[in-house]
């Protein structure tokens, strides 16, 4: 993470489809996707990505207008 300017948060142990769970502090996306796409490479391990929002990243999506219409719903 230091060469990505990034940070590990926490570690974690888990029981069910993910065996670890790594919290990390990353500069953006993409630094996480280098990350992913290195080790992920090895075929050593399966990586799986979540992104999280901080609350007001939530807040400003929710702000957000869009035109989305169910499927079935009339113009």
């Amino acid at each position: 993470m230091k060469s990505l300017k990034g940070k590990l948060e926490s570690m974690h142990f888990a029981l069910g489809s993910d065996d670890v769970v790594l919290i990390v502090d990353a500069p953006d996306n993409t630094a996480i996707a280098a990350l992913s796409l290195s080790v992920g490479q090895t075929g050593l391990v399966r990586v799986r990505t979540t992104p999280l929002l901080t609350v007001e990243e939530a807040d400003q999506a929710l702000a957000m207008s869009t035109k989305y219409r169910a499927p079935g719903q009339g113009k």
